[in-house]
């Protein structure tokens, strides 16, 4: 049987203090395997020594590409950048700050020579993080799953091991909102979970603060479900009853021990309909945001170079 190509797409930001070591344990896993590979670079407009760094990598391992963006454009872009580029029979998805183990590639090539086309990394503990941060992932997770259409894995991240189909559907998705997690479940496949413990990071900081975490939160909300729709319904309803009994509230004590003024009345009403009304208008105005950046049109990322060793036959 002929060998396969694995293609391992690793993003990075700011990542000088770790892609050394983050190179040599993947390399290292990735020679253990009886396949070919290639290993691709993703500089996300790094403002360190990071892309100085990687360009070393790639001009004395032939086997590693890089991408380099002329900004910083996210995470889930850069990985989209290494999506297209990718020419692997399965392509992989790991963070360079080696939370998530490289030493699992192995078990996941394995899992796809065995059927699997979509192999997910599943958390089952979270060594180095915050108790603040373990919550309110717990927390996003089930309210998630409560709101998405479509069945997005709980205690999952970007890590994971997909067929060339599954890229190639990616691939085909232009979206400039992009919660990869959540369009690889609903292209669907064969879809199985490895569990692991994620590490603590090998060095650095997190490139995730509450701000784009908050941001991811709502691109995996708001792209892959209509419910808020449903819920600002409800909780217009809900709004509109209350403002109702407010009234009728009034108009019983005005009967039975009187004194109570006209404006109460307005206020109450104004209250209960002018609160809907705005959170109406928000959520609608989110969907209608994402609406207009598709209508743009403008590509999800611009790239300044790519560094590649050049194929058989290819002039250098």
């Amino acid at each position: 049987m002929p060998k396969q190509l694995i293609s391992v797409i690793v993003p990075l930001y700011n990542e000088e203090e770790v892609i050394g070591e983050s190179y040599r344990r993947l390399s290292a896993v990735l020679a253990s395997l009886e396949e070919d590979y290639e290993l691709l670079f993703v500089n996300d407009g790094s403002r360190d020594r990071t892309f100085e760094l990687a360009r070393a990598i790639v001009e004395k391992d032939p086997r590693v590409a890089l991408i380099d963006f002329s900004r910083n454009f996210g995470h889930q872009m850069a990985v989209s950048a290494g999506l297209m580029q990718a020419r692997g029979d399965a392509v992989v998805i790991i963070d360079a700050d080696l939370q998530d183990p490289p030493e699992l590639i192995p078990k996941m090539v394995e899992m796809w020579h065995g059927g699997a086309e979509v192999v997910y990394g599943k958390r089952v503990s979270r060594k180095g993080e915050s108790a603040f941060k373990k919550l309110t992932a717990f927390c996003y997770y089930r309210v998630l799953d409560a709101l998405s259409g479509w069945k997005i894995p709980k205690d999952t991240g970007d890590f994971r091991l997909m067929d060339r189909k599954v890229a190639d559907a990616l691939r085909a998705m232009p979206e400039h909102n992009r919660f990869l997690r959540g369009m690889v479940s609903w292209v669907g496949f064969r879809q199985v979970p490895l569990e692991f413990e994620r590490q603590e990071r090998f060095a650095g900081e997190t490139k995730y603060p509450l701000k784009k975490m908050l941001k991811l939160a709502a691109d995996g909300i708001f792209s892959f479900s209509g419910k808020p729709f449903g819920v600002m319904r409800v909780l217009g309803g809900l709004l509109l009853l209350a403002g109702l009994l407010l009234v009728l509230t009034l108009l019983i004590a005005q009967a039975m021990w009187g004194g109570v003024e006209g404006w109460a009345y307005v206020l109450g009403t104004l209250l209960a309909l002018g609160g809907l009304n705005l959170l109406a208008l928000g959520v609608c105005g989110v969907y209608f945001e994402r609406m207009y950046d598709e209508l743009k049109g403008r590509p999800l990322y611009v790239v300044r170079q790519v560094l590649r060793a050049p194929a058989d036959g290819e002039r250098p």
